[in-house]
């Protein structure tokens, strides 16, 4: 453990310096954004064309499941790395990330009754994303809080799901992803260029998976650790007890 006779502080002159140079690039960044034109040439009008062939409506999904989905590819793939690189860091560890928590029997009975709801607001968040605001992500995300929910009031228990089980929800989005990729080069095209007419049905399996992965992601990143970890140790001490 560090103590406060570890630590090196910087010299006045350092620290001195280090403001006034935050100071000067701030304000490069906020003249170089300022002086922006403020009607831009912008691709609006080459999206709104090529629309009908998206497969969706909306044109936020079109730009990130089509006409730019190898991006979002590699920001499925990010998650993942990140998950690697949590396991790396905390192999061995037994120390829990999850603060103590006590939750009343009200507020026990209210995420029982919330959970449900966010799991039906995820998926219609998925379904709508192909002609409104949603998505994926926006998915993924209003699902993993529900995990998280779950795991803080106990009513799900680290280590009662399988590794496989868990690295294969981890996994699933890139490995769709990739899939759906390797499908357009087997039909003659390219890397997640859809064949046509299909484009919808990829995009609606891709984003499915993805938000999978991405809930799934989230509620192993706020624990800290494995959910398949037979240990427990994430929630409970050795006496049992809700930490």
């Amino acid at each position: 453990m560090l103590d406060e006779r570890d630590y090196r502080f910087a010299s006045t002159g350092t620290r001195w310096l280090v403001t006034a140079g935050a100071f000067v690039f701030t304000g490069a960044l906020a003249w170089a954004i300022l002086s922006l034109p403020s009607e831009g040439p912008g691709l609006q009008g080459e999206v709104e064309s090529r629309l009908a062939e998206s497969g969706v409506d909306s044109r936020v999904t079109a730009v990130l499941l089509n006409f730019r989905a190898y991006d979002t590819f590699l920001e499925v793939v990010v998650l993942l790395v990140a998950i690697m690189g949590l396991r790396a860091i905390r192999l061995g560890s037994e120390e829990s990330l999850v603060k103590e928590t006590e939750f009343s029997p009200l507020l026990l009975e209210f995420v029982r009754f919330l959970v449900p709801i966010m799991i039906i607001l995820s998926g219609y968040l998925l379904w709508a994303g192909s002609k409104y605001p949603g998505g994926a992500f926006q998915a993924g995300a209003v699902l993993g809080a529900a995990g998280v929910l779950l795991l803080l009031s106990e009513r799900f228990r680290v280590g009662s799901i399988g590794p496989l089980m868990e690295r294969g929800l981890l996994a699933l989005g890139v490995v769709v992803f990739g899939l759906a990729g390797l499908l357009c080069i087997a039909w003659g095209g390219v890397f997640l260029e859809y064949p046509e007419g299909s484009a919808k049905a990829f995009i609606i399996a891709i984003e499915s998976a993805a938000a999978i992965s991405i809930a799934a992601t989230f509620v192993v990143l706020f624990a800290g650790r494995s959910l398949s970890d037979p240990n427990d140790a994430v929630l409970h001490d050795e006496s049992g007890r809700h930490r």
